[in-house]
């Protein structure tokens, strides 16, 4: 076993300080990377060490293998932490990472290429044993051959592309008029986003559940999971609240989601952190669960995970990745209390989600038992038009799903951002909506009821908001430097949301 002892994280944000906060925790060094947008980013200040990778747009600066590869070698760093985005999936790094001499936080470069395409992993999937939902992958591409895969699996039915993901090219075809236009549209779509036009067919899951199953693996044979994480309140293939416990799953659906991701896993000899995500048609006992694809890397949502069940993936990541076998064993993992997590983004919900940009006058963060927030931001931030809008992720837990459910209300009410639009609002009303309370919310749920959520999130002004703009005036006023009342626009302006 070789021990990490300096890494580069190939990130940004929430998650690179995520990183960060282990590595001290363990006392490993840190080196991090940014672009001209982010030299003055708190990733930047809360490393030991940090290396300019280029201009702003990630393909100039995070997107760039050899870029990041060249500052770890220039650092000294013997390992590199990919986060996720950005690199995380990408099997020529892993490879590129290995041939340097680098330590990957990650999956071997072999099972991000088996998993990396759709229909090959679907095909594994089902040499495992793992229920897929029912569909068709033809050889033949041509527009003939899949508009006859598509009669065979039955309407509705779902184009998906081979590569790729978060939506990007997937068509619904409710009937045989839609499928021309249909296949043109997602090959168009997938070739412009992947470079890959393959597609393949499933029947289409009406208003099913996404639930995901974390799973660990070491180089030592041993394969876990760490339970579900229900993340249903997404849209458009977003995800904006994720939980767990779910509460559609029983015990003994739960139990056998929990054996096929580790299937799964084993089929690919899968190392390290990843995810098997799900869709869940029906609940209880009667439920049915069809494999969606694995994501090879850390998630967004790991929190969660980590207040039920209680462990430090990342730290585990760190040990696997130096050789150690896992720190638990599948027997020593259960699931206590509920945890939700909201994931905070500049964005104005009330004018069709659009993401924001600006500097941060104030941010303040909640703070209480049972309460957790992970951001990439502080007063001052410049927050760019070049990278992903979210600012951080609240994470609270406790004993049942109601006490968590009141607990990250207060939390959301508590949390006080001036200078852009944020989700906050929107986030209140999603979770004192009717069908959040019952749990029975669906993956479209958010694409049917966003609109109405939004409009009614634009009355929605937290407490804390508004005593932060009565502190930011005081201070303004009282500051004598320039943003004093007259100067500074947010406070000259009548009537403004936060």
């Amino acid at each position: 076993m070789s021990r990490i002892r300096r890494l580069l994280i190939a990130n940004r944000g929430e998650i690179a300080v995520r990183i960060m906060r282990a590595c001290r925790e363990l006392g490993i060094e840190t080196v991090a990377v940014y672009s001209d947008a982010d030299a003055e980013a708190p990733h930047v200040r809360a490393a030991d060490r940090a290396v300019h990778l280029g201009a702003a747009p990630a393909r100039d600066s995070y997107l760039d293998g050899r870029k990041v590869i060249a500052a770890a070698l220039s650092a000294g760093a013997d390992a590199i932490h990919p986060g996720y985005g950005f690199l995380s999936e990408r099997a020529h790094f892993a490879k590129a990472c290995d041939e340097a001499g680098l330590v990957f936080v990650g999956p071997p470069a072999s099972s991000l290429e088996r998993m990396g395409s759709k229909i090959g992993a679907r095909r594994l999937m089902v040499e495992a044993g793992v229920p897929v939902v029912p569909g068709e992958t033809p050889a033949d591409q041509s527009d003939g051959s899949l508009a006859a895969a598509i009669a065979r699996v039955g309407f509705p039915a779902l184009i998906k592309p081979s590569a790729g993901g978060g939506g990007i090219g997937m068509k619904v075809v409710r009937t045989a008029a839609d499928v021309g236009e249909a296949l043109a549209a997602a090959r168009r779509e997938a070739t412009a986003s992947f470079g890959d036009g393959t597609l393949y067919v499933e029947r289409l899951i009406e208003r099913p559940r996404h639930v995901e199953i974390q799973v660990f693996a070491d180089a030592h044979g041993n394969v876990v999971h760490l339970f579900e994480r229900e993340c249903s309140a997404q849209r458009r293939h977003q995800k904006m609240v994720e939980e767990s416990p779910c509460p559609a799953l029983s015990p003994a659906v739960r139990q056998a989601m929990g054996q096929a991701a580790v299937a799964a896993a084993r089929a690919v000899n899968y190392r390290n952190a990843g995810t098997c995500e799900f869709l869940l048609e029906g609940e209880g006992e009667a439920a049915r669960f069809y494999f969606l694809e694995m994501n090879t890397r850390l998630q967004v949502e790991h929190p969660v995970t980590e207040c039920v069940v209680g462990v430090d993936l990342v730290h585990a990541q760190l040990a696997v990745a130096g050789g150690a076998a896992l720190p638990f064993t599948q027997d020593s993992l259960s699931q206590r209390g509920h945890a939700i997590e909201c994931r905070i983004y500049a964005e104005d919900p009330a004018q069709g989600f659009i993401p924001q940009a600006g500097r941060l006058l104030l941010y303040r963060e909640p703070q209480g038992p049972g309460i957790r927030v992970d951001s990439g931001v502080a007063a001052g931030t410049m927050v760019s038009v070049y990278y992903d809008p979210m600012l951080a992720k609240l994470i609270v837990w406790g004993e049942t799903r109601e006490v968590a459910r009141l607990r990250a209300l207060a939390a959301l009410r508590d949390f006080a951002v001036l200078g852009i639009h944020t989700n906050i609002p929107f986030l209140l009303q999603l979770l004192e909506h009717e069908q959040f309370i019952a749990a029975t919310i669906d993956t479209g749920f958010l694409d049917r009821e966003g609109a109405a959520l939004a409009a009614a999130s634009v009355t929605e002004l937290p407490a804390a908001a508004l005593a932060a703009v009565a502190e930011y005036r005081r201070t303004a006023q009282h500051s004598g430097t320039p943003g004093t009342l007259g100067t500074d626009p947010f406070l000259t302006l009548g009537v403004w949301r936060v």
